[in-house]
């Protein structure tokens, strides 16, 4: 049974849902395509820049629909006390500190299939992270995180 804490994760962002967004939500574009010409595979809107209390509940909601997540990539000044690896629900998972930037996280599945998240910064407002969780899981598109965040109002 999932915890208060638990992210919601959505396929896509249909009208309703976009009410049920708030920090804590994670949105995944589920749906297969072909050729992944999109830049990005989903967004997350994490509550706050501390990775203990936030990583492993997004981890444990994307393993249920994505299988076991082996390595997480962040940008360590976006973070507090980046670790170097967590153990959730009895599994490792590594914890890459990569230049990535303050608004992606870089998700590994196995040894090579890597999803790529949008990260809303926690003081985005309700309409500011609902703009960029939606455009973030368009399947066309091919704007960059941080471009989407600006469009969106997303970043301070």
């Amino acid at each position: 049974m999932p915890d208060s804490h638990s992210p919601q994760v959505t396929r896509l962002l249909p009208d309703a849902v976009h009410q049920a967004v708030k920090p804590g939500t994670a949105v995944v574009r589920l749906e297969t395509t072909h050729d992944r010409q999109g830049v990005l595979d989903g967004a997350w809107w994490p509550r706050s820049r501390d990775i203990a209390a936030e990583l492993p509940a997004l981890i444990t909601a994307l393993t249920e629909y994505l299988g076991p997540i082996t390595r997480v990539g962040l940008d360590a000044d976006a973070w507090e006390a980046l670790p170097t690896r967590m153990t959730v629900e009895g599994r490792v998972v590594h914890i890459d500190s990569s230049p990535v930037g303050d608004d992606t996280v870089l998700i590994t599945l196995g040894e090579q299939d890597l999803f790529s998240f949008l990260v809303v910064p926690p003081h985005a407002t309700p309409e500011a992270a609902r703009a960029a969780m939606t455009e973030a899981v368009r399947a066309d598109n091919v704007t960059q995180a941080a471009q989407i965040l600006i469009d969106t109002g997303g970043r301070a």
